[in-house]
């Protein structure tokens, strides 16, 4: 039997569809009652916050504008980046816990509503492989210094889930590497 290592990233989308955000509606409704709480009344031209799933939907119909959160545009992404460039061995806070998701969600349904788009996907893209590289080296450095532990932190969920099978495999490794030491 296959166990899951990690969840796919279309089901951290969906985690992250949670996430709200501000739409600026085009009609006007009274307060809608969902599971996942109660958002509205909706007045035209007044901005309120949504969940990402609903803001999408509502978008689709034209029946909202999307604004994008503080941190997507292109002079945040470039600051985060440059900031990541320059701390090799720290993970930068994150502007936001679920990134990818969210910069993927709205890259793909919300694009007109991003300014500079094409170098805002570009500065995610980016950061990302600053990050997965940098993920990457911590492990290295990890295994050949035959750590016992390891704190990751300021990493986000689908850094966690991106880099969660080959640090359990390392670790499982070196416990057996080390259990066979002390058996000899």
């Amino acid at each position: 039997m296959e166990t899951l290592d990690r969840l796919h990233p279309s089901e951290l989308e969906f985690l992250a569809e949670d996430s709200l955000i501000t739409v600026v509606p085009k009609l006007n409704q009274e307060q809608l009652f969902l599971i996942v709480g109660d958002f509205g009344p909706f007045s035209a031209g007044l901005p309120c916050d949504v969940p990402l799933w609903l803001a999408v939907h509502l978008s689709k119909k034209r029946l909202c504008e999307i604004r994008p959160p503080a941190w997507l545009n292109s002079e945040k992404l470039a600051e985060w980046k440059q900031l990541e460039v320059d701390s090799p061995d720290i993970f930068q806070p994150m502007l936001c816990s679920n990134y990818m998701e969210v910069s993927h969600l709205l890259l793909t349904h919300a694009l007109d509503s991003i300014p500079h788009a094409d170098q805002v996907r570009t500065l995610i893209k980016d950061i990302w492989d600053i990050r997965t590289s940098k993920l990457r080296s911590s492990i290295d450095k990890f295994i050949k210094d035959k750590e016992t532990f390891a704190g990751l932190n300021n990493l986000s969920v689908m850094e966690i889930n991106f880099i969660r099978p080959l640090l359990v495999n390392t670790l499982d490794n070196m416990n057996a590497i080390r259990f066979a030491e002390q058996a000899e």
